[in-house]
């Protein structure tokens, strides 16, 4: 019967997560019969810092005896697979009106966890109270707690934004490249053209040089045959027998 009023107890129990731009954080502010339990820690951390957790315990009541008290705060590796990272845990200890109980502990955050962190507390009490006693041998609520930031995505994500800089870099570094080769093939080509051209104009002028160089030497041949022929002719004129009258 007590276990089932424990159910009962916590599932009607309130618990109030409030939103914070500070350092610390409420993330579990509940009332169970008896006893009002709040859990602050620290808002929002990264992978091998640290997470600090304040746990107090108050009640209005007279006298409530807590055979056993324990936090534990999970992260999650690779952001899927639970690991406890600190359990805060007492037993045996009286809990009033004028002496509430508060723990304050930190833990470290190892290198690969990221994400919500998940505390659950566990509790057994009873409460006593105008001579009746009210056992709660197992009180269990769990919630989520500190954002672990997942520094290794973040940092994909720069290497990512750098490497499409890169790209973009290099894709206008090609453009450019390729304008180029297209001017400078533009430019062969012209000049290719010019080279066929002057080629032509060479043969062009090579052919009339032959055809100069053969009328050089025909003309020479004439020359020479037309002053033989001259002096021969001067030599008969000259060797002619002088006609007696």
């Amino acid at each position: 019967m007590a276990y089932i009023l424990a159910l009962a107890f916590a599932l009607i129990s309130t618990v109030k997560v409030q939103g914070s731009a500070d350092e610390m954080k409420a993330f579990f502010d509940s009332q169970i019969p008896g006893i009002t339990i709040q859990v602050n820690a620290t808002t929002q951390t990264q992978p091998t810092k640290n997470i600090t957790v304040i746990v107090s315990l108050k009640t209005n009541v007279t006298d409530i005896g807590v055979e056993h008290f324990n936090l534990e705060v999970s992260g999650f590796l690779n952001g899927t697979t639970k690991l406890s990272m600190l359990n805060i845990t007492d037993n045996n200890f009286f809990l009033n009106n004028t002496s509430p109980k508060e723990y304050v502990n930190s833990t470290y955050v190892p290198s690969w966890v990221w994400g919500i962190t998940y505390g659950e507390i566990t509790l057994s009490y009873n409460v006593s109270e105008e001579g009746y006693v009210l056992t709660f041998p197992n009180f269990v609520s769990g919630f989520p707690m500190t954002q672990v930031e997942n520094t290794f995505l973040k940092g994909l994500e720069t290497q990512n934004t750098i490497l499409q800089d890169q790209i973009k870099s290099l894709n206008d570094s090609y453009q450019q490249l390729t304008n180029l080769y297209q001017n400078v093939s533009n430019t062969l080509q012209q000049l290719n053209q010019t080279y066929v051209q002057l080629y032509q104009n060479y043969t062009s002028v090579k052919g009339s040089l032959g055809d100069l160089d053969n009328t050089r030497r025909v003309t020479t041949v004439l020359a020479v045959t037309t002053i033989c022929f001259l002096v021969t002719t001067i030599y008969l004129v000259i060797r002619r027998p002088k006609e007696s009258w």
